[in-house]
């Protein structure tokens, strides 16, 4: 992995704890702030939904970004194996090659 993508990925607990603890400190400023108790209840649902709607977004952005991964190591597994596949072929078609070379050079003794 590139040194960009190891800094992101690592990032992401950081960035979630950051966003609870704004959230909480903004509970907390409603809690008290001069304002009445249903004033504030509203208030404080209007937060919660907000907060609930950033973290359905930053699910989705996760899940995205985890389902571009796993795709990309997928397709770096098969070209993995195509490249194994091909040294294969070439490993045994240099053996064939060297067993042809040992037949000839025996035949060539016996005559």
């Amino acid at each position: 992995m590139r040194d960009d993508e190891d800094y992101s990925d690592e990032g992401t607990n950081p960035v979630l704890c950051f966003l609870l603890g704004a959230a909480t400190g903004a509970i907390l400023a409603l809690l008290y702030a001069p304002r009445s108790g249903r004033e504030t209840r509203e208030l404080i649902n209007e937060k919660l939904r907000e907060t609930a709607e950033r973290g359905r977004e930053a699910r989705d952005q996760i899940l995205t970004r985890g389902r571009e991964l796993l795709d990309e190591a997928g397709d770096y597994v098969d070209r993995q194996k195509a490249a194994v596949e091909e040294r294969k072929e070439r490993f045994a078609a240099a053996v064939e090659a060297g067993r042809q070379a040992y037949r000839d050079e025996k035949s060539k003794e016996k005559v």
